[in-house]
């Protein structure tokens, strides 16, 4: 008989990632795959932070573990870049470095919320947010990310959500899968619905370094009151194209992260130490490389709306922004695997169902087109317009 196991985690499905590669037929293709399921980028760490990974692996000390919540140098150095880029006030002690983003929302997540207590997040969201969340047994409940307003939800409909057993609110700009980014009053907005209620914001920000505009994205870290209940993430992953080293960060107050602490040290002690180095140079030392690599990717998004002007399309940008566009098929009442599955087996084209994203997700799919040339939307276009 098979081992037994948690149910919890048996009723969570694969991850969506994984299950889009098997849709790929090898040697059924006439051209090149056009990868665009996955937000990584095309290019490889900055040559000067793979000269210094090199380097500073033949220090002693880069083989030892780290303190749980990360080495000093590299907290002071997250609270320095935090409290310039947004204007506010952080200091090391409310800084953890985890391995990965991902590591950073279970864990703020688990200290936050456990089972039988709900959290609210907008849909489509991130699948993998929404995969530790059924895993711990707490409930997701949705509001809508598309409004009358834009592309964002808004506080409004999250109110009647809320209840004795609510914990926390879950937020990711610019976002996964759509691309939108939330305007400051929104989600500063979903801030003071949580404090209203004693809860938690909890923000995924990875993708912050890739807006167009250079004013901080909200004021929530200029705020006195941001300790009572904001948690911020971040990621190394793909500003600096560290997605191998595995490096995030929590932002919180002290107290939430000592209890944080004890989730870290029982998942993997600390991040590797190495790559706490490696992130610890790369905000020293590669603010103009990673500017030049936003502009770079902000082309590329340029260049993939152009594409989706062609008359005669029929797919529709939803929204789009940062490394990810949304967008609605034109196939109504057609399963958005279906659609997703048909694109990569006849046209060469790898992309995710709105499905794998939410409820009410169907007629919709996520474009990620960070390694994707600017060049290259242009032959997106092309096999769209095929598939029609």
């Amino acid at each position: 008989m098979p081992i037994p196991v948690n149910p919890a985690i048996a009723r969570v499905e694969a991850p969506p990632i994984m299950e889009a590669q098997g849709w790929i037929r090898p040697g059924a293709r006439n051209r090149a795959l056009l990868n665009l399921c996955q937000a990584v980028p095309s290019w490889p760490p900055a040559e000067a932070l793979q000269e210094e990974v090199a380097r500073v692996a033949h220090e002693a000390a880069t083989s030892l573990y780290s303190d749980i919540l990360g080495l000093p140098a590299l907290r002071e150095a997250i609270a320095t870049h935090i409290s310039e880029g947004y204007r506010g006030q952080v200091s090391p002690a409310e800084v953890c470095v985890t391995a990965g983003c991902n590591q950073a929302f279970s864990a703020a997540l688990m200290a936050l919320a456990g089972p039988g207590d709900n959290v609210i997040v907008p849909v489509p969201y991130f699948f993998n947010h929404t995969m530790w969340l059924a895993m711990q047994g707490i409930e997701a409940r949705y509001v809508p990310a598309f409004t009358a307003q834009g592309p964002w939800p808004q506080a409004v409909d999250a109110q009647p959500l809320i209840d004795s057993r609510t914990r926390a609110i879950v937020l990711c700009s610019p976002n996964n899968p759509t691309g939108s980014i939330y305007p400051p009053a929104v989600i500063e907005a979903f801030f003071d619905l949580a404090i209203e209620h004693g809860i938690a914001l909890v923000i995924d920000e990875t993708y912050r370094d890739f807006r167009a505009e250079s004013a901080p994205p909200h004021g929530i870290l200029a705020r006195p009151d941001w300790q009572q209940g904001f948690v911020h993430l971040y990621s190394f992953s793909k500003a600096y194209s560290m997605t191998g080293y595995r490096v995030g960060a929590i932002v919180a107050n002290a107290g939430l992260l000592a209890e944080i602490e004890k989730i870290l040290d029982c998942l993997a002690i600390c991040t590797p130490h190495i790559s706490q180095r490696a992130a610890l140079y790369a905000l020293a030392s590669l603010d103009r490389w990673k500017r030049d690599k936003v502009a770079l990717m902000q082309e590329r998004l340029e260049a993939l709306r152009r594409a989706f002007a062609r008359p005669g399309l029929y797919y529709e940008l939803a929204s789009s922004g940062a490394l990810f566009a949304y967008a609605r098929h034109p196939f109504a009442g057609t399963p958005g695997k279906a659609v997703a599955q048909r694109l990569a087996g006849e046209h060469d084209l790898l992309v995710l169902p709105g499905s794998m994203f939410g409820p009410g997700q169907e007629d919709y799919l996520r474009i990620a087109f960070a390694n994707a040339e600017a060049s290259d939307m242009e032959s997106l276009v092309d096999r769209l317009v095929e598939s029609q």
